[in-house]
């Protein structure tokens, strides 16, 4: 059974860069041909892909956030992290990470979600 378990602040402040940690077990993140993501959901809206990183260690962004975000791997414990600067407000959401595979648009595992706040 893959189990991915988001960690990080729950409140940031403005400016400030959100650091979230993503702990996979069940399943290497270095496993073929899966694809690992970070996913957020704003209050009242949809589900928002952010970006990822592939089993090779490549990485991808949503155009809207490329130059905010930022994520790696460490393969020896098994997690991938994102970094996302410059929080605003509008970044105040539950950000969930998930496994899919290569190709697809489709997760299959998901972590519970963490939510983060943004605020002074």
């Amino acid at each position: 059974q893959v189990q991915l378990q988001e960690s990080g602040p729950g409140l940031v402040k403005p400016s400030q860069t959100l650091s979230l940690t993503c702990t996979v077990s069940g399943d290497s993140i270095t496993t073929s041909y899966y694809y690992w993501s970070w996913i957020r959901q704003p209050p009242g809206k949809g589900l928002e892909w952010m970006g990822g990183i592939d089993y090779g260690g490549d990485t991808s962004y949503s155009p809207s956030l490329k130059c905010r975000a930022s994520i790696s791997r460490d393969t020896s414990k098994n997690q991938f992290t994102l970094q996302l600067t410059t929080m605003t407000p509008e970044d105040t959401a539950v950000y969930y990470c998930a496994r899919g595979r290569v190709g697809t648009n489709e997760q299959d595992y998901w972590g519970q979600g963490t939510q983060v706040t943004v605020a002074s």
